[in-house]
């Protein structure tokens, strides 16, 4: 990882996202919605609804919220028809920015993601044209301050099946398979190790250096993006850093 951060480039945006509770529960009432209606109703046999479902349980999100996206998941309880699309493009500086969106309506998100791209200086691709540039993976992020002894983590990841373990600064970052994620997660914890960050994620396979200037402007189209309430995630490729980031 040369120093550089997968979980800079995701949390960033956290506490703006926290921030907006409703829109929040909406997103992942969606996410819950397709992976019941894909792998049905039962979270021990749909590890994707397992998944969706403990995330939204980490943001206290009410447990009759759940169970109703999971009913109109399984067709129990009428609900949108959503359609999964993928958006692909550059930001400033060239990076790349894949954007994961829900829609009941392709033709407004995608005109809208469109506008917000150009708008953000940059442009929106064709299908693929930055998708190769990123792997789904499981990421947990582990505080060093809570869990000082880095042999007995990195032990514990490898004896979970994580892919991959490093320090960065302040933390610890664990790759996983995605399909491993929910295993890697339960053993991490029987463990004893509780991450402060755990999650699917797109991750760049390699991060761009990018200066500060043009990481503002990269993170001002990734907040305009996020904010669009068809879009799930927004990944790029470039590397975040703090001084990029806005009080």
């Amino acid at each position: 990882m040369a120093g550089h951060s997968h979980s800079a480039n995701i949390a960033v945006r956290k506490g703006k996202q926290d921030a907006q509770r409703a829109k929040l529960f909406s997103k992942l009432s969606r996410y819950i919605i397709i992976a019941a209606r894909n792998g049905g109703g039962d979270p021990d046999t749909n590890l994707r609804l397992r998944y969706a479902i403990d995330k939204a349980r980490s943001v206290s999100m009410p447990r009759d919220n759940i169970e109703r996206a999971v009913k109109k998941g399984t067709g129990e309880l009428a609900g949108e028809t959503l359609d999964e699309i993928n958006y692909e493009g550059y930001g400033p500086g060239g990076v790349a920015i894949l954007v994961e969106a829900m829609t009941d309506n392709r033709n407004r998100t995608g005109g809208e993601v469109r506008t917000a791209f150009e708008k953000g200086g940059g442009n929106i691709g064709t299908p693929g044209c930055v998708g190769y540039l990123f792997e789904r993976k499981g990421l947990f992020v582990i505080s060093a301050k809570k869990f000082p002894d880095e042999d007995a983590v990195m032990t514990a990841a490898l004896e979970a099946e994580a892919d991959d373990f490093n320090r960065v600064d302040a933390v610890f970052e664990v790759t996983c398979d995605a399909s491993k994620f929910v295993g890697v997660q339960e053993k991490l914890i029987a463990a004893g190790i509780v991450a402060d960050e755990a999650d699917v994620r797109n991750l760049a396979k390699t991060q761009v250096d990018v200066d500060v200037e043009t990481g503002k402007r990269i993170l001002r189209l990734i907040d305009v993006l996020d904010n669009n309430d068809d879009v799930q995630n927004v990944y790029t490729n470039a590397n975040i850093t703090a001084e990029m980031v806005d009080d």
